[in-house]
């Protein structure tokens, strides 16, 4: 059997930057080991297939280990595959997922996904995070992920923490987030638990982090940037109980796969 598949950077301005993620557009699902394989075998932080469904498509999530509920990078390479290669006709694209229905729409150069809002509560500090990172936090909340926020943007841009700590939390990953100078917030994420140390841009982490900012901040749109290696700028808004997220994406490479 023969796959087309593309690599797009997402949250990018151009190839080498932000996220990239492996779209594989099916006309029926795989079974899902072996969509899981090919997650593996692409060896990115996800790789997204998606199947049209009526008027909009069903998109399903995998990391090298395992599916997941979330993604906002690999939802915003999707919809760019879509629009930008696949030629779908329209302004906007509905995806059916574990999360609800997910729409990106077009907006200038930018595409624009509506995401529900995940506002993380307070919790305890873990003791894996003050060890890993070698000081402590100071809030520290949870939803999806553990949330910890430090009082410099130079803690969050310099931060090498131990992976093998930060593995222990039972949470699907570990942001780190502060308040930056040329942004309104930065942020990075990790993920030991889901096979990715370190995921360039994480769309999915900033439905938890706008609500966050936004009654820290009391404000509603935002100018954010997670500074991973590749970095990625992201810019965010409240929308009552939903999270607009609009980014740019570019293609970096397309071919075919042989299973």
């Amino acid at each position: 059997m023969k796959l087309d598949i593309y690599q797009i950077d997402a949250f990018a301005n151009k190839v080498f930057e932000g996220n990239p993620a492996a779209i594989c557009p099916l006309q029926e699902w795989l079974p899902d080991d072996v969509m899981q394989a090919l997650a593996a075998e692409n060896n990115l932080s996800e790789t997204a297939f998606f199947v049209p469904n009526g008027d909009s498509y069903d998109l399903r999530w995998f990391t090298p280990g395992t599916e997941v509920d979330l993604c906002g990078h690999a939802t915003l390479a999707s919809a760019y595959t879509l629009f930008e290669i696949l030629d779908y006709v329209g302004e906007e694209i509905r995806f059916n997922t574990k999360s609800g229905v997910l729409t990106v729409a077009r907006s200038g150069e930018y595409l624009r996904m509506n995401f529900p809002a995940q506002p993380p509560v307070p919790c305890e500090t873990p003791s894996q995070i003050v060890e890993a990172f070698s000081q402590e936090p100071s809030e520290c909340l949870k939803f999806a992920d553990v949330i910890a926020v430090f009082d410099s943007e130079e803690a969050v841009r310099e931060a090498d923490p131990d992976m093998v700590l930060l593995e222990q939390i039972d949470c699907r990953g570990i942001i780190i987030t502060a308040q930056a100078k040329d942004y309104d917030f930065i942020a990075r994420w990790f993920g030991p638990r889901t096979g990715i140390s370190e995921d360039p841009v994480t769309g999915s982490a900033f439905t938890q982090l706008v609500p966050y900012w936004a009654e820290r901040l009391n404000k509603t749109s935002f100018s954010a940037k997670q500074v991973s290696q590749r970095g990625g700028e992201v810019q965010c808004e409240l929308d009552g109980d939903r999270v607009i997220i609009a980014g740019k994406a570019v293609k970096y490479m397309q071919g075919t796969v042989d299973i």
